[in-house]
């Protein structure tokens, strides 16, 4: 044995060749498991895929580049939890594509801002940052007021994801365009089919304050509104939280 191991160790080919071939076995043993869902996020009850109007939203916040100041990722920190609350769940982002946990906070953490704000706060903070918070060095995106949502494109964009294993059914495909006129319209006939493709929770309201017309600025807020709120964490103590994360990481 102890031959063959001195023969291995003087052909430095034939070890660059070995060697390559533990790494790749050892990589995919560890790799090939993690593209099963099933297997690497725990199902958390009350997350479900984006509304079509929320999905609207987040191509505009993509677009508009807001993941370059803002993160969606919490981290189990105390200072964190304290901050922002309950830290991020994996199920959470399950039908992101791609995920928003972003690298880097110019602004502060978006993975709970869902609910913490009203709709006219949102809309201006995003027409005009400056008024409601001084030292904010955001650009405006009061444009966002002026242009239509594109809800063509959605049911494209649903099929897609669907394809990706986002559980959109063949009828929220086809729906994709009314679902996302009727979140704004909560009087019109559709608001209760969109409850019940996409559950009672659903907000639907006009969002920027113009029910006559839909607007980017009414899919980026109702996006906004969303975020951290699919999850009950009602019952979170963020001074426990704390406690147990120092204590498992000691």
């Amino acid at each position: 044995m102890m031959k063959h191991h001195a023969k291995l160790e003087k052909n430095s080919i034939f070890m660059l060749i070995l060697v390559i071939i533990v790494i790749s076995v050892g990589g995919i043993v560890e790799i090939i498991p993690l593209f099963r869902k099933e297997v690497t996020i725990e199902p958390v009850a009350g997350v479900r895929p984006y509304t079509p109007l929320e999905l609207a939203g987040r191509d505009i916040y993509l677009r508009e580049g807001c993941y370059n100041c803002h993160s969606q990722q919490i981290r189990p920190l105390r200072d964190e939890v304290e901050r922002y609350g309950h830290y991020s769940l994996a199920a959470e982002s399950m039908y992101d594509h791609p995920f928003q946990w972003g690298s880097k906070r110019t602004g502060p953490d978006l993975a709970r801002v869902g609910g913490k704000y009203s709709d006219e706060w949102q809309v201006q903070h995003l027409v005009d940052p400056r008024s409601l918070v001084p030292e904010s060095i955001m650009p405006t995106y009061s444009h966002l007021m002026d242009h239509g949502v594109n809800l063509v494109s959605l049911k494209k964009h649903l099929k897609a994801l669907q394809r990706l294993g986002v559980p959109y059914t063949d009828e929220m495909v086809a729906e994709a365009q009314r679902d996302a006129a009727a979140q704004v319209n909560p009087d019109g006939d559709n608001a209760e089919k969109l409850r019940a493709r996409y559950g009672e929770d659903i907000l639907v309201r006009d969002f920027d304050g113009n029910p006559k017309f839909i607007s980017e600025m009414d899919a980026l807020v109702a996006y906004l509104q969303m975020l951290g709120t699919m999850v009950d964490l009602t019952d979170y103590n963020p001074d426990l939280a704390a406690t147990e994360n120092t204590q498992e990481g000691m």
